[in-house]
């Protein structure tokens, strides 16, 4: 065997470098960065699918933020972000603006109404649209109020003043959890309607909080309170044993948001899904239907920069819609989401389709 020199071997040394450099360098320049920013509510999701995804796909880089759903929408809107995530459908207003979006529903999730109130945390008070609205909106002051006590008539109510939190931030739980006191309570379609906003009442005591974490710190540092929440959030709701309403539906009938509620409201409502897939979900007919479930949209721009971004976006989105991808019943579980049925995942491969670049 013959043996190389020194000078031969530095040589052979220099050039294997040279080689690996350029690969690093070819490695980095193939990189996809994408960005995904929005909706707390669906934050838990996205960061379930990072790891798998990336490992998979080592050539793309997801990158994913809790700012809010307005956050997701307008970001997405003014191309600073590939995935604008949002609990909430851009408006018809948005869409004349920016008519290349795309809403494309990642998965079903709901919204529960969760409370600290001592000695009741465990009860699963009953509470209604109407009900909500009178507390949101100051007319319901008091733990023990009337029309609290008429929904749940062997419970022992304190006389308290309720603590009111609301989100600050642009958000998509605030938009589901409006809808329903719009579409349960004519006075709260009249005086606040809904929004990603809301001009708040000036209700005393309230707590304005940001994004669902925030909201769970204020109804757990705050007795008495009241909060809604994005289901992805249940495990820390237990963890801190706050309370978890049971929301009348359309049916008058007083349903938990379990699994088998969602999906018993998604079977009334997902049929009505247009095309473009931006629909509420909120108050289904149908006596075991959850009144408060909603699309998790990715919104995203049809017209992407480059044909590299288009085919990045477009592979990834239908990984996430698919039952042996982002949709796998493992990944549904940890956040407590209901995953896309197939007529759904039809439209948004429809949707996805029309992303070019």
């Amino acid at each position: 065997m013959l043996k190389m020199s020194k000078t031969m071997r530095g040589t052979a040394v220099a050039v294997l470098a040279g080689v690996a450099i350029m690969a690093s360098g070819a490695a980095m320049a193939g990189t996809v960065s994408v960005l995904e920013t929005g909706s707390s509510l669906l934050y838990p999701l996205f960061n379930l699918w990072q790891p798998v995804y990336t490992k998979e796909n080592p050539n793309v880089q997801l990158t994913t933020a809790s700012t809010g759903s307005g956050t997701g929408q307008a970001q997405s809107m003014q191309g600073l972000a590939q995935i604008g995530a949002s609990d909430a459908y851009l408006s018809d207003a948005q869409m004349k603006q920016h008519p290349s979006m795309l809403n494309i529903p990642m998965a079903i999730s709901s919204q529960m109404v969760n409370y600290n109130v001592p000695g009741l945390n465990g009860a699963h008070l009953k509470l209604s649209g109407p009900v909500l609205a009178g507390i949101y909106s100051g007319k319901i002051t008091h733990w023990n109020d009337a029309a609290i006590a008429k929904l749940n008539p062997s419970v022992k109510l304190p006389d308290h003043a309720i603590i009111t939190a609301h989100r600050t931030d642009g958000s998509g739980d605030t938009f589901i959890f409006t809808q329903y006191l719009t579409a349960s309570t004519p006075s709260w379609a009249s005086d606040y309607s809904y929004g990603v906003t809301v001009s708040w009442a000036p209700v005393q005591g309230n707590i304005g909080a940001v994004g669902n974490p925030g909201m769970v710190d204020a109804i757990k540092n705050n007795p008495y309170s009241i909060a809604y929440i994005g289901v992805s959030f249940k495990k820390q709701i237990m963890d801190d044993k706050l309370g978890e309403a049971r929301l009348e539906n359309k049916d008058g009938k007083f349903v938990l948001p379990e699994i088998k509620n969602v999906k018993a409201a998604a079977a009334a409502m997902v049929p009505k899904s247009p095309a473009d897939q931006r629909v509420s979900l909120i108050f289904a007919p149908g006596a075991e239907s959850y009144p408060i479930i909603n699309y998790e949209y990715a919104l995203v721009d049809a017209k992407q920069p480059s044909a590299e971004m288009a085919a990045t976006l477009k592979k990834f989105l239908t990984w996430a819609i698919s039952s042996k991808g982002g949709n796998a019943e493992h990944f549904m579980q940890e956040v407590n989401f209901v995953a896309l049925p197939p007529s759904v995942v039809k439209q948004s491969e429809a949707q996805i389709a029309k992303i070019s670049g």
